[in-house]
């Protein structure tokens, strides 16, 4: 048995006209290897498109590939994800399933008496049974495999394979520790593959009790933190139960991170064109991350119509940059010898206490509080954290500082 493990491949997440139609043509080239692979089925975890209704001229080049491998007798097994998912129930898939391109395998469940029951789609080649649970904005399916009967799944016998859509607690890195996700003990247990998305990670892990457990990661990244991270996307070709990535590279990538403490714009521009100054551009993104306090001068003032000018003469594809962390010095004089930010929070900080008078403050904990609240406010919406997760965690953080509830 072999087929082909694919996720989020978010077709027209890209609003930038240089890259509006990059996560199709990762799609078609996606496809193009497991025909040439003579896979037995391709299961797709998720996020699809984009939204629930994509671009007309992303979906004539989808329902081209699909098309094709209909011809060749290649099944295609899929559940929504949260990004395909419409709160009206109402989505372009159900129109693609209609015109036989795929199966949504989640689609086969049933509610009894309040409760889900999922059944089993058996693909006629090989004889897998797949089956799986859609995924929703902000993990709300959660409450779905609250409900699930999990007794006839974890009965059946044979070869399984659960697709789904969601965070798994457990395998999350530590960087996504704010995306909200639900624990592994809500998936059903003894599938021989579970074949997740959702999270943009590539792992592998083979877990007591259930099975091989596996994230593809997207198609292609969707941000520039996703480019900074992956450079690449790809998908997983399983074969004896054994996944091994194939990666999809669509551009080169080049990365540069400049410190930007104590430079001036000139000094900024000139040190990233001296950076690329010998490097061959060809079909390549390239992304500038810049972070630190200018000398002089503004972030504006950074000369990037030359310095995107000069990369795409050396066939850059596209220019991107990143400079929301880079800052200028305030233009009112602060008398103090204070020379880092810190040491100018501080003085100021003193400069103010006592103004207001609270019960069992003394100056000393009034300047702690003080800056652990400016630490706290301070804190930057982490990637992939939702508004909401983002307001709730500082405010909960601030009540335990200020010991009230707010």
């Amino acid at each position: 048995m072999k087929f082909a493990h694919m996720a989020d491949c978010h077709i027209g997440s890209w609003r930038d006209p240089k890259l509006k139609d990059t996560s199709t043509l990762a799609f078609i080239k996606t496809v193009d290897k497991c025909i040439n692979e003579k896979v037995d089925f391709i299961i797709i975890a998720g996020d699809l498109f984009n939204t629930s209704f994509p671009r007309l001229d992303n979906l004539k080049s989808v329902v081209s590939k699909f098309k094709q491998l209909k011809d060749l007798e290649i099944p295609v097994y899929i559940v929504p994800g949260s990004h395909d998912y419409s709160p009206s129930g109402k989505t372009i898939l159900d129109v693609l399933e209609e015109a036989g391109l795929f199966i949504n395998v989640f689609n086969k469940g049933i509610v009894e008496n309040g409760k889900l029951k999922l059944a089993f789609t058996i693909d006629k080649k090989t004889g897998a049974k797949i089956t799986g649970m859609l995924g929703k904005r902000g993990t709300l399916e959660r409450t779905y495999y609250e409900k699930l009967i999990t007794e006839n799944l974890e009965n059946e016998s044979g070869y399984k394979i659960f697709i789904f859509h969601s965070g798994i607690d457990e395998l999350k890195p530590k960087e996504m520790e704010n995306i909200i996700s639900q624990p592994l003990s809500l998936l059903p247990k003894g599938f021989d593959y579970y074949a997740g998305g959702h999270v943009h990670i590539v792992e592998d892990k083979q877990i007591e009790g259930y099975g091989r457990i596996a994230y593809p990661g997207p198609l292609f990244p969707n941000s520039f933190a996703e480019l900074e991270k992956l450079e690449i996307g790809g998908f997983y070709i399983v074969e004896d139960n054994k996944p091994r990535f194939e990666p999809i590279q669509i551009y080169n990538i080049a990365k540069l991170k400049i410190d930007c403490n104590h430079k001036t714009p000139e000094q900024i521009k000139d040190e990233i064109l001296s950076h690329f100054k010998n490097k061959e551009l060809n079909n390549t993104i390239v992304l500038i991350r810049l972070a630190g306090t200018l000398e002089s001068g503004k972030p504006s003032d950074i000369d990037f119509t030359e310095i995107s000018n000069e990369l795409y003469n050396k066939s850059a594809y596209y220019v991107m940059k990143s400079s929301h962390a880079v800052v200028f010095k305030e233009f009112e004089e602060i008398k103090t010898d204070a020379r880092n930010v810190e040491d100018i929070e501080s003085f100021l900080i003193k400069e103010h206490l006592g103004q207001i008078k609270v019960d069992n403050l003394n100056l000393e904990k009034e300047e702690e509080l003080v800056k652990s609240l400016i630490k706290i406010l301070s804190a930057e919406k982490q990637e992939g954290e939702t508004v909401p997760d983002f307001e709730k965690r500082v405010k909960e953080e601030a009540e335990k500082i200020l010991e009230i509830d707010l």
